[in-house]
This record gives C-alpha cells, structure tokens and sequence, in this order.
C-alpha cells in the first residue's frame, strides 16, 4: 500500500533503495521463525542440509530445492495456502528500528529534495514477506513465490529468485519496467529515460548471495552496504566483502534513528541531491551548447 505521494522523475530525482530480507532485514531466515518448527524441524540445519543435499543430487536449483521439500514436508501437517504462509511472515522478527525506518527516510529525502523508494529482492517467499508488519512499505516485493489453485493451496513455484537472478530486478527498478513479465525490461533505453540511474541506487544486503547485486550496483557508481547482525557483531562475512571489493560500506543491522546506518544513508542521499542538481546543471549546458 502506497503511503506517500508519488511524483514523477521530472519533479525530483528518484533514489533506490534495496533489501534483501533474511539476516538484512530480519535477524533469521524466515522459514526458520515457525514454520520450520511447525513441519517438525527444530533444528534449522537439518533442513537447509537436507535441501541443499537434495539439490545437489538432482542438479537443481537450490531455491527450487527448498520451495519443494517445504511443500512437501508440510503434506498431514499443514495446508500450505498462501494465507498460512502470511500468518508465518507475521510471526517474523525484524531488526531494531525497521517498522520506523521506511517512513522516516522517505521524510528525509523530502527534506532534500530527492524522492525515496524502497524495494525487497530477496530468494525468500514473497508470501512471508507479505505477511510482515512492514510489506505496506515497499514499491515492489520480489521475491520467491508459488502458483495457487482455486482453493488456494499451493501447487508449483511461480517465481523463483536465486542470487544472480535478483539482478535482473535491478535493471527493471532502474527503467521503471517493474512487472516480472513486461520484456520491455529488455528495451534500449536513451539516458533521459532511466527512471532511477544506477548512481542513485543504494543495495542493503548481508552475505555472500548479494554479491551479484553488490557488485553490479557498485559498477555504475552506486552504493553496496554491508550489514551484521548487531546482537552478536560478527562482521567476519562482511569484512571479507569489502577486503575483496564486492561491497563499499558496513554497518550494523541496526535501523534505529541515530545508528550508524541511519546516519550512512542520510548521507547518501544528501550526496545524491547534491549530485543530481550538478547533473541537471550539466545537461542544462549541454543543451545550450548543443543549440548553437
């Protein structure tokens, strides 16, 4: 649900801002905070194990892998509806400050001019995801997802989103193409009608399988964040990350006002207002140039 005024490009420059979910948004993978319990796993591990095991012995897609052995398992314990998936999204904890961040930063891209938009890329279930207090908050899920029938059981994957594959969703936030099935993703834009430049995107994410992402943000002059969990304070992934250039920044999990991820994007944008009145002075001069 749109909770703000949507302007055009022309009105103010636009800023990305993306996350993936589990251990960026939320402290645990969110199979993990119920449902995994649920279809008699108490021990996650055993699970993700049992999955990736499966995976490798058929060649498969290690997304596709869990989102059959969670259909699967939950046959004489759970209907696996899509409502039911929900209830469990409800039940996920997310970390210190998220319910107040989204709004909160939007707010302060008003302030400086630029408009704030926040989308979810995630190998997660969309489902879960939209069961969460915060799914209001986001232009776009993508994300993991099944195919329903008309009782509304779940019986197919209907998207799947492994780690290379969330790049593509970049270029469809950039162009403005945000339907998973519009192919005008595929179109040869003119600069003037990128919708959100790269240099204005910012890629939240915590581990290894964001890298795709990282790296492709990082390439266009965008921002890649790092982040860990604030409880424990391992950073060990995260320095690795960054040692090997795949990320720019790293900051704690923590979304709070005042935390220093909260102050890390307010200078983002701030540099990204900055930046996009240089770059209208530029075009302004080029045109001039270009008429004489």
């Amino acid at each position: 649900m749109q909770k703000y005024e949507r302007k055009t490009k022309e009105d103010r420059p636009v800023m990305a801002i993306c996350y993936d979910f589990d251990k960026t948004l939320s402290p645990d993978n969110m199979q993990a905070q119920g449902y995994l319990q649920a279809i008699d796993y108490e021990d996650q591990e055993k699970f993700w194990a049992e999955s990736n095991a499966f995976a490798a012995e058929r060649n498969m897609d290690p997304t596709l892998a869990w989102m059959f052995l969670m259909l699967r398992k939950a046959r004489g314990k759970e209907i696996f509806r899509r409502d039911m998936l929900e209830s469990y999204g409800a039940r996920v904890k997310l970390y210190p400050g998220v319910k107040e961040w989204f709004s909160r930063v939007r707010d302060y891209g008003d302030a400086e001019g630029v408009i704030v938009e926040h989308y979810i890329l995630s190998s997660g279930l969309r489902e879960m995801i939209e069961g969460t207090e915060v799914a209001g908050e986001f232009e776009r899920i993508y994300a993991s997802s099944f195919c329903y029938d008309e009782d509304g059981v779940a019986i197919w994957p209907a998207q799947v989103v492994n780690y290379t594959g969330k790049t593509q969703f970049l270029f469809r936030i950039s162009k403005g193409v945000l339907d998973e099935n519009d192919d005008a993703v595929n179109d040869s834009f003119a600069p003037e009608e990128i919708r959100i430049p790269f240099r204005n995107m910012v890629y939240i994410g915590d581990s290894e399988t964001d890298i795709p992402c990282m790296k492709l943000v990082n390439s266009y002059g965008g921002y890649s964040v790092g982040v860990y969990d604030p409880t424990t304070g391992s950073k060990d992934r995260v320095l690795r990350m960054l040692a090997e250039n795949r990320i720019r920044y790293i900051e704690a999990a923590d979304y709070t006002e005042g935390s220093g991820l909260d102050r890390l994007i307010k200078l983002i944008i701030a540099r990204t207002a900055a930046s996009e009145r240089l770059e209208e002075v530029h075009c302004r001069d080029m045109r001039e140039s270009n008429c004489k």
